[in-house]
């Protein structure tokens, strides 16, 4: 992971003689050295229906074939920079030291900026639109140490249009990277405070006339299986008691707090500490969001409960 060191492998020289046929560009890109990466990590909102991931892919294979690749996803909502950034933050913690590359860039061709930015000692380089995307998982990965702009176009492919940031510029620059070349040769340093920061939510503090002091959350992120993960952890719960009131819009909810899934109710929903440590609402066997009609982004107001008539309960769990 980002935050453990490892020594990494080196191919054999063979291997660069033979690959890098895209773009003319293998006499700069294959000068392998121990600054090599031999992972990237891809997170994009192309989806699977067009051919963009794959030539996306292919240009880092032809260019550096000793790199594994990671899809972390590709199902990121096109255009949406929050999601992207969100789940960025998630996946970064569990990802190998390489090379990452998120692309969700409603501004590509515009005058926004192509950027490289360094983590934990080196051991980890995110490029990336400059739109607010690559920033919490750079926090998450303990801070920027530098960054670039991209601007050293002798190391991007030549191209019709503007439109493809991630075969033109990420990959190729990748690539470079990944054979062991200098960060610095990418292009210009820029401040690191200039790097846009990432789009996280932060609960606040709610009064309500009928209900009394609470708490807003947001719904951050809903997953295929329609859990919808809460901006808050057990602690930010845990003062409202063992009877949490939700509040959704109209639509009112009494959450009971237990401590296994015996307790819970057929077909109730139920509040779990999810895999990242937050408080997602389910159902078991079956979709939350459809239950409640939530979707991300949505407001989830949160109360002291009082264990009266509600249209359904709510439990809180431990699960995965």
């Amino acid at each position: 992971m980002l935050g453990n060191h490892h020594r990494e492998s080196r191919p054999e020289k063979g291997s660069a003689e033979r690959a890098g046929a895209v773009g003319g560009l293998a006499p700069a890109l294959f000068v392998y050295s121990d600054a090599m990466h031999n992972h990237v990590s891809l997170l994009t909102d192309y989806g699977l229906n067009d051919e963009f991931v794959g030539v996306l892919k292919s240009v880092l294979i032809d260019m550096a074939p000793h790199v594994r690749i990671t899809d972390l996803t590709h199902g990121v909502p096109a255009f949406d920079v929050r999601a992207g950034s969100l789940a960025l933050a998630r996946a970064v913690q569990y990802v190998p030291p390489g090379i990452i590359i998120a692309v969700v860039d409603p501004g590509v061709g515009s005058s926004r900026r192509a950027i490289a930015v360094e983590v934990a000692g080196g051991r980890g380089i995110f490029l990336g639109p400059d739109n607010g995307l690559l920033g919490s998982g750079v926090a998450m990965a303990g801070g920027a140490d530098r960054a670039f702009e991209l601007t050293n176009t002798d190391l991007h492919l030549e191209a019709p249009g503007t439109t493809f940031a991630g075969r033109d510029i990420f990959a190729p620059v990748a690539a470079f990277l990944a054979n062991g070349g200098a960060i610095e040769e990418v292009g210009q340093e820029i401040d690191t405070a200039s790097v846009m920061p990432g789009l996280v939510p932060v609960p606040s503090d709610e009064s309500h006339p009928a209900h009394g002091d609470g708490m807003r959350c947001e719904v951050t992120w809903v997953d295929g299986f329609g859990n919808c993960q809460l901006n808050v952890g057990p602690d930010d719960v845990a003062p409202y008691g063992s009877v949490l009131k939700l509040v959704m819009g109209e639509d009112v909810r009494s959450a009971r707090v237990v401590s296994h899934y015996a307790d819970i109710d057929g077909g109730a929903i139920g509040a779990v500490i999810d895999s990242y440590g937050m408080v997602a609402l389910c159902v078991d066997r079956g979709s939350a969001a459809e239950a409640l009609r939530l979707e991300a982004g949505d407001a989830v107001l949160v109360f002291a409960g009082d264990g009266g008539t509600t249209t359904s309960s709510v439990t809180l769990r431990l699960g995965k």
